[in-house]
């Protein structure tokens, strides 16, 4: 009986003897554009410190968080004093990204965008690039971001975009096509708290007109018979923050545990109708695997604005935003309501290529502008769309997911229609 008791005492023991051993050396290997430098600099475990397990696995799911990082592991070795030796295996990912998107514009000209990121920026992981579109008007923007400028915490980024869109707005006399156009130059500093909660602060200083365009609103015989504005001017300047909370883990195109964002913005400067406001928007996303090639993904989306009555109202109906085969920018909402679901599960795997399939339901409710909040919940605005998609992935390519979903609408005076992508729906 006393052997077994030390037997087992010993084996209690033994786990706690290797965690304290010494981490003597720390070597990253698979490194070709990444600096060791930053990557040091960013894992916590350091040479010299206790071997702590828990501790390298949370590195680990830092480094796979990191756009030039397509995947990474570890191993330990012993030293010959007996201490150990830390190796980090790291697989890159290819981060200068082109972008092209062709489509006919509203009033069926021909429309394209293009766009050049790079996502590993001088080796520590900085974005920067911009895009040129045109649209019926042109539009292009310019983008740096460094996550990790002044610290492993402490990062900025700025960005400039010259913007001009054609911008439907529904008012009770009828529908009007405006020539908006956004001229934004914005600033912003991020902060990592920990490991799972990190935040943003910025401003924002913008000049916002709507134009009415007379030549798309050709159905328009008489604009002062509508009663609606036919040019509006704003210099706003925007005080927007952003909180995360981030328990995602990720293993190339899987990804499973939870992720909530939360966004606010105040922004003012301006008049009626594009009076000062408030806009809050919060995200809940929750992913599971299922089994070895299925994960289920949902996004449940909160968002409300303090301009309800204005015609003008922040949250657009549209099939890249929140429900796939609704059309582009079909109607406006001072709040709005948005569950997205979606089983995706893959076809075919070889190397670095995937082939996914998805299945989805995507369902909303908004509060038109003028429309007391209620109407989020009385069924009159509520759209529901289920679909299927396929997804085309380079596992090592930064946001390499070439997507293409079809959306069905379900109720009366629904509509249907594809949508095409780069990077998964949410």
């Amino acid at each position: 009986m006393k052997k077994v008791v030390f037997i087992l005492l010993l084996a209690l023991a033994l786990p706690s003897f290797a965690q304290d051993k010494t981490i003597s050396k720390i070597e990253i290997e698979g490194l070709k554009k990444t600096k060791k430098s930053f990557l040091l600099r960013l894992i916590k475990v350091k040479e010299g410190s206790v071997y702590n397990e828990n501790k390298v696995k949370t590195d680990i799911q830092r480094l796979n968080r990191l756009a030039g990082i397509a995947k990474a592991n570890y191993q330990v070795t012993n030293t010959k004093d007996g201490n150990l030796t830390l190796i980090y295996t790291i697989e890159e990912n290819f981060t200068i990204i082109p972008g092209l998107r062709i489509s006919t514009a509203n009033n069926g000209e021909f429309a394209f965008r293009v766009s050049a990121f790079e996502f590993n920026g001088f080796g520590t992981n900085q974005i920067y690039g911009g895009f040129y579109q045109r649209d019926v008007f042109d539009s292009y923007g310019v983008f740096w971001e460094a996550p990790y400028l002044f610290s492993n915490k402490f990062g900025f980024g700025i960005n400039y975009q010259n913007n001009t869109s054609l911008e439907p707005v529904f008012f009770n006399t009828g529908d009007v096509n405006y020539q908006f156009t956004s001229k934004a130059l914005e600033a912003l500093l991020l902060y990592e708290f920990d490991f799972h909660n990190n935040a943003q602060i910025g401003v924002r200083f913008s000049n916002e007109t709507y134009v009415f365009d007379a030549e798309q609103n050709e159905t328009i015989l008489n604009v002062n018979a509508l009663n609606v504005p036919t040019n509006l001017e704003a210099d706003k300047v925007t005080f927007f923050a952003e909180y995360e909370y981030n328990k995602l883990l990720i293993d190339y195109q899987y990804l499973s545990g939870f992720r909530s964002l939360t966004n606010i913005q105040l922004a003012t400067g301006g008049d009626a109708p594009l009076d000062d406001f408030f806009i809050g928007r919060h995200d809940l996303e929750y992913f599971k695997r299922i089994g070895q090639k299925g994960n289920w993904a949902n996004r449940l989306r909160l968002s409300v604005a303090s301009n309800s009555d204005s015609e003008f109202a922040p949250f657009a109906l549209d099939n890249q935003l929140n429900i796939r085969g609704v059309g582009n920018t079909i109607d406006r909402g001072a709040a709005a309501i948005v569950l997205n679901t979606e089983y995706r599960h893959t076809l075919y795997e070889k190397g670095w290529f995937v082939i996914q399939s998805n299945a989805f339901v995507d369902a909303g409710s908004w509060q038109n502008p003028g429309e007391p909040f209620s109407q989020l919940f009385d069924g009159t605005s509520t759209r529901l769309y289920p679909g299927v998609g396929i997804r085309f992935i380079h596992k090592r390519i930064f946001n390499a997911v070439f997507r293409l979903d079809y959306g069905v609408g379900i109720g009366e005076n629904a509509t249907n229609g594809i949508v095409f992508g780069i990077g998964q729906y949410f």
